[in-house]
């Protein structure tokens, strides 16, 4: 299953139909992806963040600079925590009349890496838009530096 900002698809047509057939024994909800509002909301916020980011490049004011990596880290890290807040909920909120039950078994799949959920293996990494966004902070990061350094003033 591929979790993209705006969409969940999977490597085939059906995979999104096959997990919620599995999840379903173990008493897990069904992955609705038009029941889940980030996936309209975030594209947005994205893209508020990348013209943000030129603006502030495009205007070179250290100041901005910092608010900018601010609210890019805050932002981030919200992004993450509701990720880890919506795997919680599907991983322990179980049915419990499910045809599988595993007594003190939670099927939270990895924030980040890999681990085994009774005979499946679950894997996190991020793709290309976390690749993206590691790679502007790290530059962002690298400017702040870099100005401190040059010791602009403000």
């Amino acid at each position: 299953m591929y979790i993209w900002v705006n969409k969940i698809t999977g490597h085939e047509e059906n995979t999104l139909q096959n997990i919620n057939i599995l999840n379903h024994y173990i008493g897990m909800k069904e992955i609705e992806p038009d029941s889940i509002p980030e996936l309209k909301i975030f594209p947005y916020i994205g893209a508020l963040l990348i013209i943000l980011g030129l603006i502030v490049w495009w205007k070179n004011v250290p100041k901005w600079m910092y608010i900018y990596g601010f609210a890019l880290l805050i932002l981030s890290g919200l992004g993450i925590f509701d990720f880890w807040l919506w795997e919680y909920d599907y991983g322990h909120n179980l049915d419990p009349n499910a045809a599988i039950q595993v007594e003190g078994m939670a099927y939270q799949p990895p924030l980040l890496g890999s681990k085994w959920l009774l005979n499946f293996k679950a894997v996190s990494y991020p793709h290309i838009g976390g690749m993206c966004l590691a790679v502007s902070s790290f530059l962002l990061f690298w400017a702040m530096v870099h100005q401190k350094w040059a010791k602009t003033s403000f």
